[in-house]
């Protein structure tokens, strides 16, 4: 896919693109950081529950488990992993 785009400032195309590929690195570096910290809130739910993140998922979105907080918070994580997996994804896609 291609795209683009217009700004509207006084500052050079270097500067800019600079400045983007600076916020791009930042954004990558935040997500890596979010997917370890909720791949780690996953893996100690698998290793006390005996299933996967994405049994999780499919049992929790079907209704097939108990309304114990863990399963609620494991869900949370598991939306969380997949939202910055997808993000991360995208930003590595880009290139200036």
């Amino acid at each position: 896919m291609s795209f683009s785009m217009e700004i509207e400032t006084d500052f050079s195309p270097q500067e800019v693109v600079e400045a983007i590929r600076s916020a791009l690195e930042h954004e990558k570096h935040v997500s890596k950081y979010k997917i370890k910290r909720y791949s780690m809130i996953c893996e100690d739910f698998e290793k006390k529950h005996g299933f996967s993140s994405s049994e999780l998922r499919a049992k929790f979105e079907a209704g097939n488990l108990t309304d114990d907080s863990d399963f609620f918070d494991w869900y949370a994580a598991k939306r969380g992993f997949d939202h910055w997996n997808k993000r991360l994804e995208i930003l590595s896609g880009i290139s200036l």
